[in-house]
């Protein structure tokens, strides 16, 4: 377990480094240069969710979902095993829609202003993550 909380701990590094990068002003004020920018920033919050909910998986003797729709299955699945509430699942489902479309998408199909509710909901739902997944290992 110790060792389970140091890479945990270490994505939570990553993942607090990626939240102090988002920029405070809106997103319609940015380049699409900038926008591309935070797009990734997007994406390396959820991969970084993904790779926690991965790691608490393999810790717990949990099958980690395979296949095309793997990373939807993992949220299900770790919804299911208590590892995450329900509403957390509700609150992580459009990152995980972000992540497909940006993973699938080119840089200048991004939309500001979808963007913005994930950039400014980002802190507060790394947040409660972290607190559910504190919970989740006890």
């Amino acid at each position: 377990m110790p060792d389970l909380r140091l890479r945990i701990e270490a994505e939570y590094e990553a993942m607090e480094s990626v939240l102090s990068a988002l920029p405070e002003r809106p997103l319609s004020s940015l380049s699409q240069l900038e926008i591309a920018g935070v797009a990734a920033l997007l994406h390396n919050i959820y991969n970084g969710i993904e790779n926690i909910l991965k790691q608490v998986f393999q810790a717990k003797i949990f099958p980690i979902p395979q296949g095309e729709s793997w990373h939807r299955d993992l949220l299900l699945a770790a919804a299911k095993k208590k590892i995450i509430s329900d509403l957390m699942l509700t609150k992580l489902k459009p990152y995980l829609a972000f992540r497909h479309f940006f993973s699938h998408a080119y840089a200048l199909d991004l939309f500001p202003e979808r963007m913005e509710p994930l950039a400014r909901e980002a802190l507060s739902l790394f947040r409660e993550f972290k607190s559910e997944i504190e919970n989740a290992m006890r």
